[in-house]
């Protein structure tokens, strides 16, 4: 057995809560820089960034974070960390955290095993409703990660730090620009949820069920892992749109639609894979730390919170 056995006691909805916004967290640090590499590599090709484009090019997930590094400083690819552990504590504990107590929701009275669409609804459900509350904390995020700056002079930044970020763009764009880009995104994470939580629960099951491995650490790599690759297939796409409308200026694109459209006349079809292998090292890394860690955590919160209720 690798890691903590699992608890005789099935995990609380918080201790699932919590644990999952800290797992979050944990694998937001490690994995930042090839979040950050993929956000610029899918900005690449924007009208507004074609001044910038002649003075510096990505090329490839380590050719990106390399040239951030020698053009921009070393702590270039941890642009938007902040914004971003705020998006991971709101967003992942109520889309992964909430996620089995949705699913029981939807399963029918009497049912031994949850179904495939019932699996589906609870992952759309919970990524919507994490959307929803963490969507101003994305578009910092993404703002920040998408800002070039070539001096060492702090003057040409546009934020000073993420809560002044949260406030201009509130001031200067409404409240609205907060929640900017939110019908993209939670097309996006209806799908990521479904394609990341759905495989990791289903691909899990299956190794259990069929005694391939036992519930442990390879059980949790194999299925994270899985999950990470399918998120990425299907959820690249609407990705790129998201992040190119989110960080857009006001009048660019009238909406996500129009920025598609705009995309695939002026770059072509694949435009909508730009930064696809940093997304998938990322996604994959990202839900291999994030589940293993989520998993320990759940047992370790359990064990704690037994050892309080025990009387001896």
């Amino acid at each position: 057995m690798v890691g903590l056995k699992p608890s005789d006691v099935p995990p609380t909805m918080a201790v699932k809560f919590l644990g999952a916004g800290t797992a979050a967290c944990f694998a937001d640090l490690l994995t930042f820089p090839l979040d950050t590499a993929k956000v610029r590599l899918q900005i690449q090709g924007e009208n507004q960034a074609a001044q910038t484009a002649r003075l510096v090019q990505y090329r490839g997930v380590l050719g990106t974070i390399l040239t951030m590094v020698r053009t921009e400083g070393p702590c270039s690819p941890y642009n938007g960390l902040v914004a971003g552990l705020q998006r991971q504590m709101s967003f992942a504990s109520i889309r992964i955290g909430l996620y089995d107590s949705v699913k029981q929701v939807y399963t029918p009275k009497g049912a031994d095993n949850s179904s495939l669409t019932t699996r589906i609804l609870a992952g759309c459900t919970t990524g919507a409703m994490a959307v929803t509350c963490a969507q101003p904390t994305d578009v910092v995020k993404v703002r920040f990660q998408a800002s070039i700056h070539l001096g060492p002079s702090r003057s040409d930044r546009k934020y000073s730090g993420t809560m002044d970020a949260y406030r201009t763009i509130a001031r200067e764009e409404g409240v609205r620009g907060l929640w900017k880009g939110t019908l993209p995104n939670i097309m996006r994470n209806a799908i990521v949820n479904c394609a990341e939580v759905v495989t990791y629960d289903i691909l899990k099951e299956k190794l259990l069920d069929y005694h391939l491995l036992t519930d442990n650490f390879p059980c949790h790599f194999v299925s994270a892992f899985g999950a990470g690759f399918c998120a990425t297939v299907v959820a690249s796409p609407v990705d790129v749109v998201k992040t190119r409308y989110m960080n857009s200026p006001p009048g660019q694109y009238f909406s996500p639609l129009d920025c598609m459209i705009k995309m695939v006349a002026q770059e072509g079809p694949t435009a909508f894979y730009k930064g696809f292998t940093p997304s998938f090292l990322r996604l994959g890394s990202w839900n291999v730390v994030m589940f293993v860690t989520y998993e320990q955590l759940k047992r370790a919160l359990m064990k704690v919170q037994m050892l309080r209720e025990s009387p001896f």
